[in-house]
């Protein structure tokens, strides 16, 4: 393994010489989540529930692109035609916990900077880029035309709790659930040593190659094209509109509105039911 992790180093250090100062990639990924919707035992129609599964759907499905050098990037989500109903502020479910946003790394600075809309607000996180202790293997596969190794991390995730929203019960449960879950997961990423950047979608980087695909418990992001230097170059540019706030800033934030929202979901919904008066 030492041996492995030793030539991946001094393949990646010999093959950043080949790239002028000017280089620059453009890649494109796929990201797609699955979300196991828990509706809380709640007695919501079912046409009702396909519209709110069909519409998660849509929105955990997405196209990126990822603009890079030896030393920057910029990951940005596709422009696309939005369908009717969809892209209004806080509907969307990645913009409940602040995902989806344009992520700007600096890896020679360790920074990143990304921009996150809060319903309907414009918030911007300035932090210390999160670093992964990766694990190289020597397992490999082809993705497209390269050749792309494993590697593996551990990595403590929070996510916002749709059941914690949806669950009956009164504003006094001391059982009551937190609006966000947080575990320990598994990364595994698949990165490729022909392209010695070190740069990834999203937050992730840190391996000697780009990041082709990364996959935790439930999102795959994977490139399904890969421009080197581009006749066109683009500025990677980091994002600079919105207010300016920590990572920890911004979950004590985002944790406030989850609880707002829940709270605002059983008053106008949970609690008219209880009681007299109520429909069946």
């Amino acid at each position: 393994m030492k041996y492995f992790y030793f030539f991946s180093m001094m393949l990646f250090a010999s093959q950043v010489g080949i790239y002028a100062q000017d280089f620059q990639g453009e890649a494109t990924y796929f990201s797609k989540t699955t979300v196991n919707m828990d509706f809380g035992g709640r007695q919501i129609p079912e046409d009702r529930k396909k519209e709110i599964m069909q519409r998660m759907k849509e929105a955990n499905e997405r196209t990126y692109i990822l603009t890079f050098d030896k030393s920057s990037s910029i990951y940005k989500e596709e422009e696309r035609l939005e369908q009717p109903g969809n892209g209004r502020g806080g509907g969307r479910f990645g913009m409940m916990g602040g995902a989806g946003g344009d992520y700007y790394k600096d890896v020679r600075e360790g920074r990143y900077l990304v921009k996150n809309e809060l319903f309907g607000k414009i918030f911007l996180v300035d932090d210390e880029l999160p670093k992964l202790e990766w694990k190289l293997g020597g397992e490999s596969k082809q993705i497209g035309n390269y050749t792309a190794f494993k590697a593996t991390a551990i990595k403590t995730i929070k996510r916002p709790n749709m059941r914690a929203i949806f669950r009956r019960g009164g504003d006094n449960n001391e059982n009551q659930e937190s609006e966000f879950t947080e575990k320990e997961i598994e990364i595994v990423a698949w990165y490729a040593p022909d392209v010695p950047v070190n740069q990834g979608p999203g937050e992730y980087w840190g391996l000697p190659g780009l990041i082709l695909e990364v996959k935790d418990d439930v999102t795959v992001i994977l490139c399904t094209k890969l421009v080197l230097n581009p006749t066109e170059k683009k500025e990677i540019k980091a994002p600079n509109k919105g207010k300016t706030v920590t990572q920890e800033e911004y979950d004590k934030i985002s944790k406030d509105k989850m609880a707002e929202m829940r709270e605002n979901f059983r008053g106008g919904r949970g609690g008219g039911n209880r009681g007299g008066g109520g429909r069946p």
